[in-house]
Parts: C-alpha cells; sequence; structure tokens
C-alpha cells in the first residue's frame, strides 16, 4: 500500500523534471531568435531613425526661418526655439513620432508677417492658433498644404488682403476664425466645401460682396458670425438648410431681408431650449427643424415673420426654462406653457419680453420666488402662475403693471400678507390668491378695484374680520372666503353685491345671525355657510332666491323651523341643513321644489308623522336623500327612486316603520344604502334586486325576515354588506361569494342556520366577517385560511362543530373570536404567528390539550378569553411576553401550576382563574405556590437542599437514559438481524414529542383510515398520504405495503429508513418526524413538502416552463449540498442507492430535499464492496458509483 501511494509522487517529480527541462530549451531558441531578428532589422530601424531626424529638422529649420523674419522684439519672445528639436520648443506640441501637431502662440504680442512661413514643413498640423498678436500682410495661398488641420485661429490681428479661396481645400477644419482683421473682398464660394466645419467667424473685417449660397453646405455649422462687415445683398435661403445652427449674427452689413435674419435668430433660441428637455418631450416637437419657426407647430408670427405667439399648453413637456433666451424674442406677445411638468426657477431675464400680453405658466411644477422683474413687463394682460409650488412673498415690483386684468398666483406656496399695492391694478377684473399660505387681513386697499369680478381668497390663514368694503365691488359675481380664520359677524353690506352669483364664507369662525340682506341677491347660485358658528333662525328671506341652486348652511347652530318660503327656490339641486338644531315638521312646500338633487336633513329633531311632500311629488331629479338621525316616524317614501337616478339614500337612526319602498327594487343607480336602526318591517328576500353599483348596503337593527337572496353575489362592487340584528332566517347563500369585491360582511344576529358556505373563502378582499349569534353548524370552512386581507373573523355563539381549521394565511386578524360553540380538540399552535391579533376569545367550546407556548408570541394581543374549556397543563412561560392584556379568562379549565408573574396576571380578577386544577400565584384569590412558602429564615438552606436534590435525581436519571439506549440499541440490532419477522408484530409505537396513541388515531382519522383520495405517492415500498392533524400540522405518512411472514423486503426498508434518517439532520434532506411498527402497518411521518416530486413537475409542461433555469440550479445545489453531506460529513457515510427525480421533494420555495432512504445504506470505516444491488429498476443512481 506504501509503494503504491508513493508510485504517483515519483513520477509527478520525473514530469516536473522534464517540463523544466523543457523550458530552458524553449528560453533558449527564443532568445537566439529575438538575437536574430534583431540584428538582420537593425539596419531599418536605423533607416528609421535618420527619417525621424530629417522630419524634426525639416520643421525646425522651418519655424526658426519664420521667427528670423519676426521684429526684434518678437524673437526674444521666442528665445527657446533654438536647435533642432522643436518639441520641447515653448508653446508647440508634438505626437509620438516627434511631428509637431499644434502651434499655439495666442497673444504673444508677435509683429511681422506669415511670408517666410512654410506650411508645407508642417504636414501632420492639427491646431494654429496666433491670434491676439499684431501680425500683418497677406495669408499666403500655401496654407493649403495643412491638410490635417482641424483649428485656424488668426483672429484679432491687422492681416489685409483677401481670404485664400485655398482654404477650402483643408477638409479637416472643424473652426475658422479670421475675425478683427483687415481682410477685403468676397468670401470665398470654395468654403461651401468645408463639411466638418463647426464654427465660421469673419467677423470684424471689410469684406464685401454676399453672402455666398454655397455655405448652406456647412450641415455641422453651429455658429457662423459675419457682423461688421460690409457684405450686401440678400441673406441667401440656403442658410434655411443649416439645421444645427445655434448662433447666427449677420447684423452691421448692408444686408437686406434682415427678417430672415430675425427668424433664424429666434428660431436658433427655441431649438437651443428644445435640445434642454427630455428626450420625450423633444420628440413631440418633432417639427420644430429647420430656420423658419413661423411654420412650426403651436407658433405664430406676425407680417415681418417674427415669433409673437407662442403655446405649448398641455403639450406633457418635461425639462426647465434656463436654456431659453428670453432676449431673442422681441415682438413676443403671448406666452403659454401652461400644463405640462416644467420645473426649475422663472428666470429674472423674463423681462426682455417687453411686449408681453399674456404670461402663463400654471400647472407645472416652478419652484422659488416670483421675480420681481416681471414688474417690468407693463404690457402684461394677464398672469398666471397658478398650480406650481412658488414660495416667498407676492413682489411689491407688481404694482407697476396697471394694464393687468388677470392675477392668478392661486395653489402656490406663497407666504406673507396681501401687498396692499394690488389696489392700484385699477383695470383688475380677477384676483386668484386661494390655496396658499398668506395671512394677516384683507387689506382696505382691494376695495379701489371697482372693476373686480372675481375674487378668490379661500384656503389661507387671512384673519379678522370680512371688511364692509366688499359690499362697493358692484361688479363682483364670485367671493369666496372659505377655508380662513375670519370670525365676527357676516356684514349687512354683502347684500349690497347685486351682480355676485357665488357667495362662499364657509370653514370660518364666523358667529351670530344669516343676514336677512342675503336675501337681496337676487342672481345668487350657490350660497355656502357651513361650518361655522352661526345661530339663529333661518331668515325667511332666503326663499327670494329664485336663481338658488346649491344651499349649504350645514354644521352651525341654528335653531327653529325650515321656513315654508323655501318652496319658492323652484331651482334648489342640492340643500344641506344637517347638523344644525332644527326642528318641527318637514315644510309641505317643499313638495313644490321637483328639480331637487341632493337634500341632507340629518341630525336634527325634525319630526313628522308622514314625508307629505315627497308623496305630492315625483322627485325625478333626486340623486341623493340624507335624512338620518332625525325623529321620522313615518313610511319611507315609497316614491324615493322614481326618476330613476337616485344614489345615495341615507335615512338611519330615525323611527321609520313599513316596508322597504318598491322603488328600490329595480333602481340600479343606487351607490349607497343605509336604512339601519330603525324599525322596518318585511321579506328581505323580495325587497331588493341586483345594483351594479352598490357599494355599501347596511339595513342593521331593524325587523325584517326571510331569507337573503342569491342577487347579493351579483352586485360585482358590493364592498360592505351588514344587515345585522334582524329576523333573516334560512341559509346563507354561496352566491355572495361571487360578490369579489366584498370587504366587509356583517350578519350577526340573526337565525340564519345551516353550513357555513365555503365559496366565502374565495372573497380575497374580505376584511371583517361576522357571522356571530346565529344558528350555524357544520365545521370552519377549511379555505378561511385564504382570506390573507381579513382582519377580524367573529363567529361566535353558534353551534360550529369540529376543530379550529388552520387559519395560517390570515396574518393580519386583530380579533379572533370562536366563543361558544362545540369547537373540539386543540388550540392550533399557527394562532401564534398572527402578530397583530389584539382580541382572542375561544372560550366556552371543548378544546383539550395543553396552551400552546406560541400564543405568547402575540406581542399586540389585549384581550384573551380561553374559560369554559378542557385545557390542562401549566400556563406557558411564552405568557410574561404578553405585557399588554388588559383583560384575561382562563376559569373552567384543568390549569395547573403558578401564573405568570407579570402585571395582567397578578393583577387580574380571580374570576379569572376560577375553577381551575391547581393554580398558584401572586394573583389576589389565588394560593401561594409552594417553593415560596417558608420563613424567610430557612429561604437559602431550602435552596441548597432543593438544588443538591434536583442534581443527584438529575445524575441518576441521566444513567438511567444512557443505558436504556444502549440495551435497547443492541438489543434491536440482535433482533433484526436473528429474527426480522418478528418486529413488525411486536405493539412498538413511537412518534417523537408527541402522545403516540393519540397521533396514531389523528392520522388513522385525518386520513379516513387511509382512503386513496388523501394518497400523494406511490413507491417500490409504500404509499405516502397527506395528513391534516388536528393541531394544524401537516404531514406526510408513509404507509408500507402489508407483508408476508415470509417477507423481509418492506421490513428492511422500513428499519434502514429509520436508522438512516436518526443518523443526519440537514436542510435539503426531509425531516423525519417519527414511526409507528405496529401489527397493521408500518408507518413513517415525515415534513409535508407541498411542492411535490422533482418528477411531477419535469413531467407537467406548464410546471416545467415555471421551473426556470434558476430554480433548477438550486435544486441540484441543494441535492449536492444533501449527498455531499452524507458521505463526508456524517459519522458513518451514508449511501442513499437510489437518488432519482422521485425521491427529490420541492417545497414551496423549490427547496429540494432528498427523500426515501429505504435502499440507504450504513458504511463501516472499512467497508469496501457490496454483494447487492438496489435502487429503482432500470436505473442507477449516482451513489452507487461511490464504491
Amino acid at each position: 500500500m506504501t509503494s503504491l501511494s508513493n508510485k504517483p509522487l515519483f513520477n509527478q517529480f520525473l514530469s516536473s523534471l522534464l517540463f523544466f527541462h523543457l523550458l530552458l530549451i524553449i528560453l533558449h531558441f527564443v532568445s537566439s531568435s529575438t538575437a536574430s531578428v534583431s540584428s538582420l532589422s537593425s539596419p531599418f530601424a536605423h533607416s528609421n531613425n535618420k527619417v525621424k531626424i530629417a522630419e524634426e529638422r525639416k520643421e525646425a529649420m522651418a519655424l526658426l526661418n519664420w521667427k528670423t523674419s519676426l521684429h526684434n522684439k518678437s524673437q526674444s519672445l521666442l528665445s527657446s526655439w533654438v536647435g533642432t528639436t522643436p518639441c520641447n520648443w515653448v508653446e508647440i506640441n508634438c505626437d509620438h513620432s516627434g511631428s509637431i501637431t499644434h502651434l499655439n502662440l495666442s497673444s504673444y504680442g508677435l509683429r511681422g508677417t506669415l511670408h517666410n512661413l512654410n506650411f508645407q514643413s508642417l504636414p501632420n498640423l492639427l491646431s494654429l492658433n496666433l491670434s491676439y498678436n499684431s501680425l500683418s500682410g497677406i495669408i499666403n495661398s500655401n496654407i493649403s498644404h495643412l491638410s490635417k488641420l482641424s483649428l485656424l485661429d488668426l483672429s484679432a490681428n491687422q492681416f489685409t488682403g483677401r481670404i485664400p479661396s485655398e482654404i477650402g481645400k483643408l477638409t479637416s477644419l472643424h473652426i475658422i476664425d479670421l475675425s478683427v482683421n483687415r481682410m477685403t473682398g468676397l468670401i470665398p464660394q470654395d468654403l461651401g466645401a468645408l463639411s466638418s466645419l463647426s464654427k465660421l467667424d469673419f467677423s470684424s473685417n471689410n469684406l464685401t460682396g454676399v453672402i455666398p449660397a454655397s455655405l448652406g453646405n456647412l450641415r455641422n455649422l453651429t455658429t457662423l458670425y459675419l457682423y461688421r462687415n460690409q457684405l450686401s445683398g440678400s441673406i441667401p435661403q440656403e442658410l434655411g438648410m443649416l439645421s444645427s445652427l445655434t448662433d447666427l449674427e449677420l447684423s452691421t452689413n448692408n444686408l437686406t431681408g434682415v427678417k430672415i435674419a430675425e427668424e433664424t435668430k429666434e428660431a436658433m433660441a427655441l431649438l437651443n431650449w428644445k435640445t434642454s428637455l427630455h428626450n420625450k418631450s423633444q420628440s413631440l416637437l418633432s417639427s420644430w427643424v429647420g430656420t423658419t419657426p413661423c411654420n412650426w407647430v403651436e407658433i405664430n408670427c406676425d407680417h415681418s415673420g417674427s415669433v409673437t405667439h407662442l403655446n405649448l399648453s398641455g403639450y406633457g413637456l418635461r425639462g426647465t426654462l434656463h436654456n431659453l433666451n428670453f432676449q431673442s424674442f422681441p415682438n413676443l406677445l403671448s406666452l403659454n406653457l401652461s400644463n405640462n411638468s416644467l420645473s426649475g426657477i422663472i428666470n429674472s431675464n423674463i423681462s426682455h419680453l417687453s411686449k408681453l400680453s399674456l404670461l402663463d405658466l400654471s400647472g407645472n411644477q416652478f419652484t422659488g420666488r416670483i421675480p420681481s422683474e416681471i414688474g417690468n413687463l407693463t404690457s402684461l394682460h394677464v398672469i398666471d402662475l397658478s398650480a406650481n409650488r412658488m414660495t416667498g412673498l407676492i413682489p411689491q415690483d407688481l404694482g407697476a403693471l396697471s394694464s393687468l386684468s388677470k392675477l392668478d398666483f392661486s395653489s402656490n406656496n406663497l407666504i406673507g400678507v396681501i401687498p396692499t399695492f394690488l389696489g392700484n391694478l385699477s383695470n383688475l377684473i380677477i384676483l386668484y390668491l386661494h390655496t396658499n399660505q398668506l395671512s394677516g387681513s384683507i387689506p382696505q386697499e382691494l376695495g379701489m378695484l371697482s372693476s373686480l369680478t372675481d375674487l378668490e381668497l379661500a384656503t389661507n390663514n387671512l384673519t379678522g374680520v370680512i371688511p364692509t368694503f366688499l359690499g362697493n365691488l358692484s361688479k363682483l359675481t364670485t367671493l369666496y372666503l372659505f377655508e380662513n380664520q375670519l370670525s365676527g359677524f357676516i356684514t349687512q353690506e354683502l347684500g349690497m353685491l347685486s351682480s355676485v352669483t357665488d357667495l362662499v364664507l364657509s370653514t370660518n369662525n364666523l358667529t351670530g345671525v344669516i343676514p336677512a340682506a342675503l336675501g337681496n341677491l337676487s342672481k345668487l347660485r350657490t350660497l355656502y355657510l357651513f361650518e361655522n358658528q352661526l345661530s339663529g333662525s333661518i331668515p325667511q328671506e332666503l326663499g327670494m332666491l329664485s336663481f338658488l341652486i346649491d344651499l349649504d348652511i350645514s354644521i352651525n347652530n341654528i335653531t327653529g323651523v325650515i321656513p315654508a318660503s323655501f318652496g319658492n327656490l323652484s331651482k334648489l339641486t342640492y340643500i344641506y341643513l344637517h347638523t344644525n338644531r332644527l326642528f318641527g315638521s318637514f315644510p309641505q312646500e317643499f313638495g313644490i321644489v321637483s328639480s331637487l338633487s341632493d337634500l341632507k336633513l340629518s341630525f336634527y329633531n325634525l319630526s313628522i308623522s308622514n314625508l307629505i311632500s315627497f308623496e305630492q311629488n315625483n322627485f325625478t331629479q333626486l340623486k341623493e336623500l340624507q335624512i338620518f338621525g332625525n325623529q321620522f316616524t313615518s313610511h319611507l317614501p315609497e316614491n324615493v327612486c322614481n326618476g330613476g337616478l337616485l344614489e345615495k339614500f341615507i335615512a338611519n337612526d330615525n323611527h321609520f316603520i313599513g316596508s322597504i319602498p318598491k322603488s328600490l327594487r329595480n333602481c340600479t343607480s343606487l351607490t349607497r344604502v343605509r336604512l339601519n336602526g330603525n324599525q322596518l318591517i318585511g321579506n328581505i328576500g323580495e325587497s331588493f334586486g341586483i345594483y351594479p353599483h352598490l357599494t355599501y348596503m347596511e339595513l342593521s337593527y331593524n325587523k325584517l325576515f326571510g331569507e337573503l337572496s342569491a342577487n347579493w353575489g351579483q352586485c360585482q362592487n358590493l364592498a360592505c354588506l351588514k344587515i345585522s340584528n334582524n329576523d333573516i332566517s334560512g341559509r346563507l347563500p354561496p352566491e355572495l361569494g361571487e360578490a369579489s369585491q366584498l370587504q366587509v360582511l356583517i350578519l350577526s344576529s340573526n337565525k340564519i342556520h345551516g353550513k357555513i358556505p365555503k365559496e366565502l373563502g374565495k372573497l380575497k378582499f374580505l376584511l371583517d366577517l361576522y357571522l356571530d349569534s346565529n344558528k350555524f353548524s357544520g365545521q370552519v370552512p377549511y379555505n378561511f385560511k385564504m382570506l390573507s386581507n381579513l382582519e377580524q373573523l367573529n363567529l361566535a355563539n353558534n353551534s360550529l362543530s369540529g376543530h379550529i381549521p388552520d387559519l395560517g394565511k390570515c396574518k393580519k386578524l386583530f380579533l379572533l373570536n370562536l366563543s361558544n360553540n362545540h369547537l373540539r380538540k386543540y388550540i392550533p399552535i399557527q394562532i401564534g404567528n398572527f402578530q397583530y391579533l389584539q382580541n382572542l376569545d375561544l372560550s366556552k367550546n371543548f378544546l383539550t390539550g395543553e396552551i400552546p407556548q406560541q400564543l405568547g408570541d402575540l406581542k399586540m394581543l389585549e384581550i384573551l378569553n380561553l374559560s369554559h374549556n378542557a385545557l390542562f397543563g401549566n400556563i406557558p412561560s411564552s405568557f410574561n411576553q404578553l405585557l399588554g392584556l388588559t383583560s384575561i379568562d382562563l376559569s373552567y379549565n384543568q390549569l395547573r401550576g403558578p401564573i405568570p408573574n407579570t402585571k395582567p396576571f397578578c393583577e387580574a380578577s380571580i374570576e379569572a382563574f376560577r375553577n381551575n386544577t391547581g393554580l398558584c400565584g401572586n394573583a389576589t384569590g389565588l394560593k401561594a405556590c409552594p417553593f415560596a412558602i417558608g420563613h424567610n429564615l430557612h429561604v437559602k438552606k431550602g435552596k441548597k437542599v432543593t438544588t443538591l436534590i434536583l442534581a443527584l435525581l438529575g445524575i441518576v436519571f441521566l444513567i438511567f437514559i444512557i443505558v436504556g439506549i444502549t440495551f435497547g440499541i443492541c438489543f434491536r440490532k440482535t433482533k433484526t438481524k436473528n429474527n426480522p419477522k418478528e418486529v413488525g408484530h411486536q405493539n412498538m409505537f413511537s412518534i417523537w414529542s408527541y402522545d403516540g396513541k393519540m397521533v396514531y388515531e389523528n392520522i388513522i382519522e385525518a386520513t379516513e383510515d387511509f382512503d386513496y383520495k388523501y394518497c400523494v405517492g406511490v413507491g417500490g415500498h409504500g404509499i405516502v398520504y397527506k395528513a391534516d392533524l388536528p393541531t394544524g400540522q401537516v404531514v406526510a405518512v408513509k404507509k408500507f405495503h402489508p407483508f408476508s411472514e415470509d417477507s423481509v423486503a418492506n421490513l428492511k426498508s422500513f428499519t434502514s429508513e429509520i436508522h438512516s434518517l436518526t443518523e443526519i439532520r440537514h436542510r435539503n434532506i426531509v425531516k423525519l418526524h417519527g414511526f409507528c411498527s405496529h401489527p397493521r402497518h408500518l408507518l413513517l411521518v415525515y415534513q409535508f413538502l407541498e411542492g411535490g416530486s422533482l418528477e411531477k413537475i419535469l413531467n407537467n409542461d406548464e410546471l416545467a416552463l415555471e421551473f426556470d433555469w434558476v430554480k433548477r440550479v438550486n435544486v441540484v445545489k441543494g441535492v449536492a449540498s444533501a449527498l455531499s453531506y452524507m458521505h463526508h460529513d456524517c459519522f458513518s457515510p451514508i449511501i442513499h442507492c437510489d437518488i432519482s427525480s422521485k425521491n427529490v421533494l420541492l417545497d414551496s420555495e423549490y427547496e429540494s430535499h432528498v427523500s426515501d432512504f429505504g435502499t440507504a445504506r450504513i458504511m463501516s470505516s472499512d467497508a469496501s464492496y457490496w454483494t447487492s444491488f438496489v435502487g429503482t429498476i432500470g436505473y442507477t443512481a449516482p451513489g452507487m458509483l461511490f464504491k
């Protein structure tokens, strides 16, 4: 064995030695080859060096020759220009080969000419900048030899003569600047060939002639400066083809057709702004191309072609105004950018729009202060900056806008007081400052605005009284002062506003009576005085407002009766008088008002035996009727929905009698109905139809009888159905489960019987379900666990039986009441997962077992009632964490031991613990626990004795356990080896952590004695069943096939699986809960994995499609991890022998778990082969290759 183990090491050593020797030979060969190549190539390298040096010398000689032609002083400025290596000279850059690429002598003060500069000697020059010197003479035509030149800047010199046409050959030019010289003659046509040119500046020269049309070919040109020359003729149309042009200056020439220049300048400003907007916004302005903006969308021009109107309202633009040069629009009259998503500040240079008449930037997201420079726009008639995020004060400078007719700064965040200068705007017609944070009082100066028609100062923080001067604004039609902090009386002078149509003073602190003078407002259509502190009676004079449509004087302290004069309000559509102190009867004159749409008379002391006005009139326009909280004792009006338009009918908390109006049955327009808290009678099954728009129906606390109709299930928008405390009987229609939007279902305190329909489990939006105090029987539907949004579940006071179901997904529950039923078995441990639970009542049932420790996790629990059951054992120690309890009742059970030593338990009444087996603890009325008895002097001694006894008992008990386990293992191995047949017939039974016999019975009951409908898989040794235990735990039970006396295969598989799974604990190996060996059955109890087997998924096209590569890789990783653990990490390696897709199980998260260890082998340390071949027939598992 030793030689075998050393031989591979020797072979590796020989191989390494051979490789090293070979590497030395190769390196020697490469070195020799390199030397040879080097010796061969050296003549060429020597030749290249000669050429390089010659080029450098040639460029140096050209520059030195030019230097000597300059004035003496200029030569001294270039004192570093010596030798033959120009790359080291000042202001010269070279490329990697040593050739000159950049020559920059800008502002060196050089004097001389370019005559002696041989451009031909500079073949690689990219940039030539001789600007701001005193160079003179002409520009030589041999400049065309600079074929790679990208930048040519000879500006600010004294060059004369013509611009060489040969410059047109410099096709790499991007920038040419010959400005501020003394050039003469024409602009060469040849320059049209410079297709890469982006900037051309010939300004401030003496150029003559026309602008060449060939410049229109320069499609990349962004800047064209030809100003301050002597150019003549018209501006060529071809310049309109320069789509990239942003800057065009042609001023100070002798050109005709300046209109085009102005157009182009405006176009460039707009295009520049366009490019600053978000990409999508730019695409919305796709027509904005070229240089003729008069043809662009939403732009108007005057006869001269200058832009006058720019209207992009509602275009959905995103961006800022930062890049919009307002100075480019000298003739703009109207700028409307409203209802977009523009942001940032409003630039102060907006003041350059000197002719602007309309400025509308409303409905955007502008921030910052309102620019005071707007005060310079003296031609403004309309300014609208509403619905933005403007802050700061209203600028005083706006007082200069004497032509202003409309000012709207509403819906911003402006602060400070309303400025007094607004009184100077004598032409102002509309003033909107509502919805800001303005404070102070309403300034007297506003009384000078005699032309004002609309004044809206609502939703601010204004204080003081309503000024009397408002009565002088005779043209006022709209006055909105609501939602402020105004106080005092409603001034009588408001009765002088003869033109007013809308008067809204609601939600202030106004006191006193409603002035009778308001009856003079003959054109009034809307009067809102609600939410004040007005008192007194309703003036009869309000009945003279013949055009009144909306009247709301609700939520005040108004007393008296409803005036009979209200019968004259023939156009009245909405009348809200609720939440006052009105009394008396409902006026009969109201029956004349046929136009009424909304009537709210709630929370009065109104009473009448019959709603005569409803019976006398059809009210065909009625959409809303609110008469709740009164003392009406009559029947509900039968014709309430005769017009078929009624949407809201609110008549709750009265004393109405009789039946539901028949007109409601077919009133399909209904959206909300509340008739609760009356004395209505009648058959509920016949009173209501199908309502497609209904969202809320409440009929509780009446005397309705009959059965609920299946029609409620067809109300597809119904969100709330409350019909508690009536005499409804019959069964609950399963069709209610079709009301898919239902959120609240309350049917408490009726006589409904039968089973609770499982269809209610489909109501995925259900929040509250109250079916308590009825006669329901049967089990709580199992699919209630799917109600994941459920917050309140009350099924108390019925005759429900069975066990408490798994409500695992109802994690939002804060009330669970199942009290006073016939529920049996255990309290499910899953209830401990309901972290929001505040009220838990399971009292008065037949629940057994111990209280689950998990209930101690209910940290928000306030009310706990488990009384009147058969619970036994100790109160869980985890209850020490329930510190928020305010009510506890554990009475009438079989509990024993100490109560938690916490405030909620110690301060509870003795009634909370009465009639238990042996509770003790620190609570009034309970006996003290035994360990607390004894005199203080003996406490320490007692503790020591107790500790010693417990320690000794623990040691003895531990010895017994070790001896018992050792004996049991040896005995079991001997019996299995010598006589395996007999093991199966012993009455041996074990389920870990459970009472075995009880769990066995639960399994038999849960699977209905292993009915095949619970089967989830079949294998070579047995069948696997799914068992839903009463505790709420779901397990998989593997029942082995029946075996004969002479067959031991199943028994071997059974014992092998137990031995294997008791040896291992791994997240990717299925967990064994317990086992059972019984004359009737061999059972293994596992954790249940809801994902099923890998084989099932791969053989199902739909499941396989969802089983993507990420999930597949995770499954493989999990199986590999399990195998690695079994092979390498167990004390004795375990070989599975049957890894196949059917033995890989998945949970809901696609985590893989290896199962079926019936063929597994536990290897001893010296095992090297097997004599039998095991596993699935026709399949060899990878584990078989382990040896």
